[in-house]
């Protein structure tokens, strides 16, 4: 899985990539065909947007469904939080609806 991260107008932390990398990595568990992840950080400069001025946008993409999770906090961190729980929700439901669930009663397993 590739993980790309753009950032519109602002720099980034120094750890914010390692950290986005390690959580987005254990996306894998859940069995869903994902091969890019692209991940946009963006800095509102308007002082009016305080506790929203970062706004995270993460969507996947390969053979799988496609997937978006939007978010936005105080700093860079927060809103990756908040999207990245987001997205993990759509993909364990994702990964529990292809789960096959077999519906047999006990009687038609002892006829079997």
């Amino acid at each position: 899985m590739q993980i790309v991260i753009h950032s519109k107008r602002q720099a980034l932390a120094e750890d914010f990539e390692k950290i986005a990398t390690e959580r987005l990595k254990r996306l894998e568990r859940f069995k869903v065909q994902i091969e890019r992840i692209d991940l946009t950080v963006t800095h509102e400069a308007n002082p009016r947007q305080g506790k929203a001025s970062h706004r995270v946008l993460i969507s996947t993409h390969g053979a799988g469904p496609l997937i978006r999770a939007q978010s936005s906090g105080f700093n860079d961190l927060a809103a990756f939080d908040e999207a990245a729980e987001r997205i993990e929700l759509q993909l364990r439901k994702l990964h529990e609806r292809s789960k096959s669930i077999r519906h047999e009663s006990l009687r038609d397993r002892l006829t079997n």
